[in-house]
């Protein structure tokens, strides 16, 4: 157990973090705090001078705006961004995996162009928001008439947006939609595709070809269906047909070097990037050297901390890809009279986090330690395996949207204030980084990573818990997303470029 009510995080640190909650006045390792100290907050260890940084991860997260003394609360009040970078440190070796950690398999379906899924679900996808509704009709009759046949199908997935028409039909904004639905449609994780239009929009069915790779694919407009009812009826008859042959696949064993993982942190709180983010990146070392892949996103939650990351690059293509990405938003934000210290939201706040220095530095850690093999812009089909970088917002449902359509066949989330996300046809796992947490929404969350901060558990112990539940997981248990049913409501394509 840990004895002290607070963690401090690296020997250069002149704050800690509170594991409880701690009483004004109270002495801890001979320092009095002098106002209450929430959970997740920071308690000053030393007096902190105006505007030096306050350092914790050994990096800093900003400046102070008053004169900071021992045993302070330190918080937005008293404490601002400011775009300072520490050295990085050398990099320590990510977690050792042994050679059963690297022979390991899970029963997953093999697709006849070679992918492996972790799922056999037909999506119903809307190439435009106007057959949005129709989609909806398909998959609910899909799911309640042709579903009960057939034992190996998970189930009919709709898959709708709010984009499609209204846009131009080149530049940014669509490129984005096309590589995003593309991806959908060949989503390992889908045994068949039905893509339906209205007709007249600027996204027209026929960028999108009658063939998939590895899965069936058939589309139609609803104009030329005669209407939605008729487009529903049409709908069934292709959906019997695809379901014949996608109902006949059966769970094989498969190496877990095909799983590919898109990392996700939301509703972040003052222990993510203690708990659940550091003990997931353990996850993610396992799997990258077992040959599979993991995916970090969120560009605007890696600033401040992609010094650390580049550091990680296998070369320097690598690194200037990453550069590059930074470069981007940091002009994008600034057209929009933003700043990438917006970020951190109310919640992430009332958690404990202050700025996006140090949210962003513990969102790293879900990378774990393994080497930066590859950046990808968003939606772009991820073929490296390792540790891959995927350029997205911090946005949850968009960023996770980006890595499936770029082949994620599962999602780890970590969440300290209690975010709820599915994200079909990709498995979501929930990871809760603090006990209270996991003890009100226990529902909704597969693992407790908050016994870390207790002393309860170990990153490393933690971390090959999460292990075994990606691979449990890939192999069809249910995470508690999928029990609940989320998943059919997350489709959110990043909307760049101009409404017309």
């Amino acid at each position: 157990m840990n004895k002290l009510p607070w963690l401090i995080l690296s020997a250069g640190d002149n704050v800690a973090v509170a594991t409880a909650a701690i009483e004004a006045g109270a002495t801890v390792a001979g320092i009095k705090t002098r106002q209450k100290i929430e959970p997740g907050h920071k308690v000053a260890i030393a007096d902190i001078p105006l505007g030096t940084p306050v350092v914790k991860y050994g990096q800093a997260i900003g400046r102070t705006t008053a004169e900071v003394k021992a045993g302070d609360h330190i918080h937005s009040h008293n404490l601002h961004f400011e775009n300072d970078r520490l050295a990085a440190t050398a990099n320590s070796a990510p977690e050792a995996a042994t050679a059963e950690d690297r022979a390991r398999t899970f029963m997953g379906f093999r697709r006849q162009d070679g992918r492996a899924a972790t799922r056999n679900y037909i999506g119903v996808i809307a190439s435009v928001n106007c057959s949005t509704t129709v989609c909806r009709a398909i998959a609910d009759e899909a799911n309640r008439t042709i579903l009960p046949y057939y034992e190996g199908i998970d189930g009919f997935v709709p898959i709708v947006h709010d984009q499609g028409c209204g846009m131009s039909s080149t530049g940014d904004g669509m490129s984005v939609l096309h590589r995003t639905l593309a991806g959908y449609t060949r989503h390992v994780n889908f045994g068949g595709v039905l893509m339906i239009g209205l007709g007249c929009e600027v996204n027209q069915l026929t960028l999108y070809g009658q063939s998939g790779a590895g899965n069936a694919k058939r589309h139609f407009n609803i104009q030329d269906a005669g209407g939605s009812r008729r487009a529903v009826e049409r709908a069934m008859g292709m959906l019997r047909e695809i379901a014949a042959d996608v109902g006949r696949e059966r769970r094989t064993p498969i190496p877990i070097s095909e799983i590919i993982i898109g990392l996700q942190c939301g509703g972040s709180d003052g222990f993510s990037g203690i708990t659940a983010n550091p003990a997931l990146g353990v996850a993610a070392d396992l799997l990258a050297a077992a040959g599979g892949t993991a995916i970090l996103s969120e560009t605007s939650e890696i600033y401040g901390a992609e010094h650390l990351l580049r550091s990680r690059a296998i070369n320097e293509d690598v690194a200037r890809k990453l550069d590059d990405k930074i470069a981007w938003w940091e002009k994008y934000v600034g057209l929009h009279g933003a700043s990438l210290d917006n970020n951190p939201s109310p919640g992430n706040k009332r958690g404990g986090l202050t700025t996006i220095l140090e949210k962003s530095l513990g969102a790293v850690a879900k990378g774990g330690r393994s080497p930066l093999t590859a950046v990808y812009s968003y939606a772009e089909r991820v073929t490296a395996p390792g540790l891959v970088f995927m350029d997205t917002p911090g946005y949850d449902p968009v960023s996770a949207t980006g890595q499936v359509a770029g082949g994620a066949n599962m999602i780890a989330f970590t969440t300290g204030r209690g975010s709820c996300f599915g994200c079909r046809p990709a498995p979501s796992i929930k990871l809760s980084s603090n006990s209270a947490l996991f003890a009100s929404m226990e529902e909704d969350m597969d693992i407790d990573c908050g016994t870390i901060a207790t002393g309860d558990a170990t990153i490393s112990g933690k971390g090959r818990e999460i292990f075994d539940l990606i691979i449990d997981t890939a192999s069809g248990k249910k995470t508690k997303s999928e029990e609940f049913g989320y998943g059919d409501n997350e489709f959110v394509p990043w909307h760049l470029g101009a409404t017309l």
